[in-house]
């Protein structure tokens, strides 16, 4: 007679290799955010010094700067639109594809021969055309790939990596073009493209809510709209953006390759500082993992006032170690920002519209930077390349106090509570739902 079988044994189950938040969405958009930001920290280094080197100045570096800007400005909305319409992750592929190809094309241009001033204008709007797509989805797919409380932990990881890549980005995009020219970093900028779009090509869309047959392109984007302009902190900020960006894209794209060629010793110590404000971006997403502000857009706009530190630092001009030490400083306010802009679009936005009420923001954030990197130039040739820099420290300064005057942005909270699917929320936040938007 045998005796009971013997127990199967108990196994210890496997702990699982990330984060429960950390889908599979999440992994492949870290991953080719990483790949992006490698290639494309270095290359915007690379297409300034490749205006430089082919005989131009800082008024031809501004519109070089602007030709990339424009299209944010005349595509991004219908990017957002489509975005909502279309598989995000098709969105993102073909934009990827037009970027890589645009980005290939001036490389052969400048590895070959001095490239003519219209030649990178117009391969630099083709890129911007690629981003002006890419920007509305990517955005949308990323807030809505994670879920509950622990968006804002994933928001800071993802920005963490992100700009650890673009530290190294900027670092070994300044050293390449001082050894080896700039067009070997805009050859690694594309093929970096064509490595993320590969990553993005398998992303899961299945989870994004199907579309009615309804409404057209026009109707899409009234419906944005009115998502957008029905949120007091939405709209305030992405206009007080609009100025920011305007002035710091300035002094980043024009003004800081001209201080760097006359007072740094050129490229390379400014894509080391580049980098540093690249290292403070890190430090502030290391803060924004633990970090949890309850009245996170108050936070987040004053956090804004330090990004007028580098363009009074060029102005001076400080050496190269306090100019690191303030784009450090700038670079881990700016990320507690980022994050809990973030948070709000994935707290408030409902998810179907993500990519449309994105494209407003993104809009609106850049639709001055065409023409202030334009005339970046001639305001420096009439007003002096100190006067220019110092004025854009005090716009910085100027539209971030007024943004601070309006009761949505002083007072919208975190909520806490999960509930069914990955909103949450708990009692009424005193945000634009108070106020009747």
């Amino acid at each position: 007679m045998t005796g009971p079988a013997p127990a199967p044994r108990s196994r210890t189950p496997r702990r699982p290799r990330r984060p429960e938040w950390a889908g599979r969405n999440y992994t492949l958009l870290t991953a080719s955010a990483v790949v992006t930001n490698l290639g494309t920290h270095g290359a915007l280094i690379a297409a300034a010094f490749a205006v430089l080197e082919s005989g131009g100045d800082g008024g031809d570096v501004g519109l070089v700067a602007a030709a990339r800007t424009l299209p944010l400005v005349l595509f991004t909305l219908i990017g957002g639109a489509i975005a909502d319409r279309l598989p995000r992750h098709r969105v993102m592929v073909a934009a990827n594809a037009l970027n890589c190809v645009s980005q290939a094309a001036f490389a052969a241009l400048v590895l070959m021969g001095e490239p003519q001033l219209w030649q990178m204008m117009l391969l630099t709007a083709l890129c911007g055309t690629g981003q002006a797509f890419f920007n509305p989805a990517a955005e949308g797919m990323l807030i809505s790939s994670v879920r509950g409380e622990q968006a804002g932990r994933a928001f800071a990881l993802f920005r963490l990596a992100m700009h650890g890549a673009g530290i190294g980005g900027a670092a070994l995009g300044g050293v390449l073009i001082a050894g080896f020219g700039p067009g070997w970093v805009l050859a690694v900028d594309a093929a970096a493209f064509a490595v993320a779009g590969a990553f993005r090509a398998f992303l899961d869309v299945s989870h994004v809510p199907r579309r009615g047959n309804g409404g057209g392109l026009l109707a899409d984007l009234r419906d944005g709209w009115s998502e957008f302009a029905g949120r007091t902190w939405l709209w305030s900020i992405t206009a007080q953006f609009a100025v920011v960006n305007a002035v710091v894209g300035a002094a980043e794209a024009v003004y800081g390759p001209l201080v760097a060629e006359e007072s740094l010793g050129g490229a390379g110590p400014w894509g080391l500082a580049l980098a540093a404000f690249g290292a403070g971006t890190i430090g502030g997403a290391l803060v924004m993992t633990r970090w949890k502000p309850r009245r996170m857009l108050f936070v987040g706009t004053v956090c804004v006032f330090p990004l007028a530190l580098p363009s009074a630092a060029l102005a001076v001009p400080l050496p190269f170690g306090g100019l690191a030490a303030v784009m450090f400083v700038s670079g881990v306010a700016i990320e507690v920002f980022g994050v809990v802009w973030m948070t709000a679009l994935h707290q408030e936005v409902p998810e179907e519209k993500l990519s449309r009420v994105s494209a407003y923001d993104w809009f609106s954030s850049t639709a001055m930077l065409p023409l202030s990197t334009a005339l970046a130039g001639p305001t420096e040739q009439l007003f002096g390349l100190e006067e220019s820099l110092w004025g854009c420290a005090a716009l910085v300064v100027l539209v971030t106090g007024l943004v601070l005057l309006v009761p949505d942005v002083r007072n919208l909270t975190r909520r806490t509570r999960q509930v069914a699917g990955h909103r949450i929320e708990s009692t009424p936040p005193v945000s634009a739902a108070a106020s009747g938007s």
